[in-house]
Order: C-alpha cells, then sequence, then structure tokens
C-alpha cells in the first residue's frame, strides 16, 4: 500500500492506495458531509453472467459513453465506459486483462462511487 496526501482547493485528502487493486479508501476531510450509501446499478446483468472482477466508480457521476460490450476481450487499461464526474471526463480502465462479463450502466445513467460499472471474467 502507499498512502499520499492530496490538497485540492485547499482541502487535504489522505489517500491510501492499494497496489494491485482497483480499490482505494480516501479519508475526507473533517468539515466534508457525509457520503450516502452507493445506488444499485439501474441496469443489472441477468443471473448468471457476472464476472469475478468487479470494476467500481470511484466517484460519483454520469456515465458519458460505454466503450466496451459483454463478451468482449479487454486488456489491462482498455477503456470499458466514459465517467463525467466535476466537469471532467474520467476513463474507467480494465483493471486486468479478460472478457468483459456484464455492463451494468449505460450512458446517461447516473452512478455513486463504488457502484458497480461492469464485471470481467
Amino acid at each position: 500500500m502507499k498512502n499520499y496526501t492530496i490538497t485540492v482547493n485547499g482541502n487535504v485528502y489522505n489517500v491510501t492506495v492499494e497496489e494491485g487493486t482497483t480499490a482505494g479508501v480516501v479519508q475526507a476531510p473533517a468539515a466534508a458531509a457525509p457520503k450516502a450509501a452507493p445506488a444499485a446499478p439501474k441496469a443489472a446483468a441477468p443471473a448468471g453472467t457476472q464476472g469475478s472482477v468487479v470494476v467500481t466508480a470511484p466517484m460519483p457521476g454520469k456515465i458519458l459513453a460505454v466503450k466496451a460490450n459483454a463478451g468482449q476481450a479487454v486488456k489491462k487499461g482498455d477503456v470499458i465506459m466514459v465517467l463525467e464526474a466535476m466537469k471532467m471526463e474520467n476513463d474507467i480502465v480494465a483493471p486486468q486483462d479478460g472478457t468483459v462479463a456484464s455492463i451494468n450502466a449505460a450512458a446517461g445513467d447516473a452512478v455513486e462511487a463504488g457502484a458497480t460499472l461492469a464485471t470481467l471474467n
């Protein structure tokens, strides 16, 4: 794990990043409002099509584009979808090589941090 201290608009954040995973822990400053629980994805995949690797939203935002389809082979770093957050476009990428098992969000969907966007096998 690596620890970073990041300052954004005068707010200091302590960030811990686990190597080899897409998970991270962000400690918000004391003055920040509490976050709501992640919402369930709007378009759940059919039963039996969930993959073993879950790709989650790193922050709340709106899905602008879905770049991959279920059944498509992807390499680590390939863009799966584009998430707009805070007026910036963020590429959501494959954390490892695999095949897309399910796409759990569609263009135009609003998602919360931690929401499942896709799964890979």
